[in-house]
């Protein structure tokens, strides 16, 4: 059992974290402890803060206040970097020119320059990682195909690949499923999973999709206008009526959006 007053039981320890941008203020004095090993949703609606949560976890965003600890170290401006090569980040799917000259596998591979560095040429361990994400991903099959002709699901497998090969320890998902089919988002989702009990990962899953959260995820973070709204076990937090407050929805609504499969 984790000793949860041991900073140490901790991948991910945010406190009071005001982050702002120009006269927008995008987090409001967030405080956050992520176990390792933890899969937590975080939910809520566009402009809540949610990326911004993802961007200070990744080293990439400017605090005005507050502390962020990852995997035990105090995120500055000088060990962003060197974080960086421990925490994956896995964005929502972009469209690719189909022109793009780059085949599935040298895409994946990129995952692996963070460990590299730039001018380091990959070696056969190297190209051995690779395959092995894109079997666990399923795309072995199409790791010759150029990038640019897969599909958007496809894609996304690639991006996760390309995630793995850095050999994270922390999992960080935003939105990934957005723009995607009710298939390739459920395969994804199961994916995510899977991945995350595999690789034993800590893993931030970002949506304001309801239908794209995984509900075997251990915690769910509701936010709203930049704060942490409420937090616990989702069959206690995802009901209609906190939905609704969430999202200032009535509840007929909510109801109405969940019999449909509408996104939130």
């Amino acid at each position: 059992m984790l000793d949860t007053n041991n900073t140490n039981s901790y991948s991910i320890d945010i406190n009071n974290a005001v982050v702002s941008f120009r006269e927008d203020i995008a987090l409001r004095g967030v405080s956050l402890k992520v176990k390792h090993g933890e899969f937590i949703g975080v939910v809520g609606p566009n402009g809540a803060g949610k990326t911004t949560l993802l961007t200070i976890v990744n080293g990439m965003g400017k605090l005005l206040h507050g502390q962020v600890i990852v995997l035990g170290q105090n995120l500055t401006s000088g060990n962003g970097h060197s974080l960086r090569k421990k925490v994956g980040y896995v964005a929502q799917v972009e469209s690719i020119d189909p022109r793009m000259p780059m085949i599935v596998r040298e895409v994946a591979m990129i995952g692996r320059y963070g460990r590299l560095g730039l001018f380091k040429r990959p070696g056969k361990t190297d190209w051995e990682i690779v395959d092995k994400a894109l079997e666990l991903v399923g795309m072995t099959h199409l790791a010759r195909r150029p990038i640019g002709h897969l599909s958007g699901g496809e894609q996304q497998r690639v991006a996760i690949a390309r995630c793995l090969v850095q050999e994270p320890e922390i999992f960080l998902l935003d939105e990934p499923t957005a723009a995607l089919d009710w298939k390739a988002k459920t395969d994804i989702m199961e994916l995510v999973k899977r991945i995350h009990d595999l690789r034993g990962l800590t893993t931030l899953f970002v949506t304001h999709d309801l239908s794209a959260l995984p509900i075997a995820c251990d915690r769910v973070i509701l936010m709203k206008d930049g704060l942490i709204w409420n937090e616990g076990p989702p069959k206690g937090l995802l009901t209609d009526e906190k939905l609704g407050q969430l999202y200032d929805l009535p509840v007929s609504e909510v109801e109405k959006r969940r019999r449909e499969a509408v996104i939130i």
